[in-house]
């Protein structure tokens, strides 16, 4: 298992198991939950006094991928990938679980997440108990050892090039997944009132090329049949709310084809 390293300001040691805590030299501990996870968030990373996901949201996005509407994606992702069982992989903003799990089920390997939303950790922890779960503002300082994992995930989260740089091994791989230009279009016309197809790949690509090269890009798409009730936890799960005029839009729309669409891009160190 990969080693953490303390969140304290400055600080970043080595945390070391004790019981149901973790603790550095200079004695700055944190509690292991009772489900498994740790949350190493400090104050000064928060964004808001809840940062990231809202509970409604992560309880949305359990339902739609319970439902299994997801599965060509999660198993488009899992592709991409090339790894063994003695691998260890990272999934930075891993918000409720499903990808890493997916990952590690499908080449039996270890598995990190990490997201600054403690009701997606505590969903993660409680469902997928075989991987390690921590509460940490990735966007500053990813809480693990140089060179700690042999692949990192990003899936439709926020990026940090140097920190992922930094907890890669050489010859690691970097998969991120973003949004593709047709995704949820239907439900963006019909109830946001945005038809507006925004490819993000090259700006994505920008953002990495310092550090790293592509090594393949490829789009994964599904168009599958949703329910009034899917819906509702598509647009829950994707957007923070909506005004009360899209609510009613919402309100009318029974079921809908929807298409679920992302571009996925995966680098190789330089």
């Amino acid at each position: 298992m990969s080693t953490l390293l303390c969140t304290v300001r400055s600080c970043h040691l080595p945390l070391v198991r004790e019981d149901r805590r973790v603790v550095c030299e200079r004695e700055h501990s944190f509690d292991i939950a009772r489900s498994g996870y740790i949350n190493l968030l400090q104050p000064q990373d928060r964004h808001s006094a809840n940062p990231g996901d809202s509970a409604a949201a992560v309880a949305a996005r359990r339902r739609f991928f319970d439902r299994g509407f997801d599965k060509p994606i999660v198993d488009g992702i899992g592709g991409m990938l090339s790894l063994s069982a003695g691998d260890e992989i990272l999934d930075a903003g891993c918000g409720e679980g499903r990808h890493l799990a997916a990952v590690v089920d499908r080449f039996g390997c270890a598995g990190s997440g990490v997201d600054i939303s403690l009701p997606a950790i505590e969903a993660a922890a409680k469902r997928h108990r075989g991987q390690e779960w921590i509460v940490a503002n990735a966007d500053r300082f990813i809480p693990f050892a140089d060179a700690s994992f042999a692949a990192v995930l990003s899936i439709t989260a926020r990026m940090n090039a140097g920190e992922f740089r930094r907890v890669l091994r050489d010859g690691g791989s970097l998969l991120v997944v973003i949004p593709a230009p047709d995704d949820l279009i239907e439900l963006r016309e019909a109830i946001l009132g945005e038809g507006l197809q925004r490819d993000r790949s090259d700006r994505t690509i920008a953002t990495f090329a310092s550090l790293f090269t592509v090594e393949r890009r490829q789009r994964l798409r599904a168009v599958v049949h949703l329910d009034h009730a899917a819906i509702e936890d598509a647009l829950t799960s994707s957007y923070r709310g909506l005004r009360r005029s899209e609510r009613s839009r919402l309100d009318s729309i029974g079921d809908a084809d929807v298409t679920l669409s992302r571009d996925a891009l995966l680098f190789r160190l330089l």
